[in-house]
């Protein structure tokens, strides 16, 4: 009976052990200082690092001048998905927004992600890079740079 008890135990804790898990590339986007109605679009890496599906069900943003947008399709483990964030840069003046990001991860259910900045007219003008099209270019990219940062 001791051993039927200790087993069941066991198979729980393991249960337990596995789920999904929710990690974010970073948990605030500071967009700097920006032009007035320059493009407000971020986005936000989330990677399932448990090993089981993980299911965004709602994201939700503390006020109306920002708009996330995801999808609902589960992340399998060890897979990413992005989450896109759009602030409205018409606004001017400094901002911080809390942005609530609900799943099926059970230790973290609701996990907030915020993005900050400042929208100035005097703000420089924004230098816009090129995405690299595939992974190997960001490879290679990324390469070329720290080559050319240690000479």
């Amino acid at each position: 009976m001791k051993k039927l008890i200790a087993g069941i135990a066991l198979f729980g804790t393991f249960a337990l052990a596995s789920a999904q898990t929710i990690t974010f590339d970073k948990t605030t986007f500071d967009y700097g200082t920006v032009k007035p109605s320059s493009d407000g679009t971020r986005f936000f890496t989330v990677t399932n690092t448990g090993d089981k599906p993980l299911v965004l069900s709602n994201v939700k943003a503390s006020c109306g001048c920002t708009t996330p947008e995801f999808k609902t399709d589960p992340i399998m483990p060890g897979k990413s998905a992005q989450i896109k964030v759009g602030y409205n840069t018409a606004i001017n003046g400094p901002f911080n927004k809390m942005i609530e990001v609900f799943s099926n991860d059970p230790a973290n259910s609701r996990t907030v992600i915020y993005i900050k900045g400042n929208v100035d007219a005097n703000a420089p003008a924004a230098v816009a890079a090129a995405a690299p099209a595939t992974k190997a270019e960001a490879k290679a990219a990324k390469k070329a740079k720290k080559l050319a940062a240690a000479k």
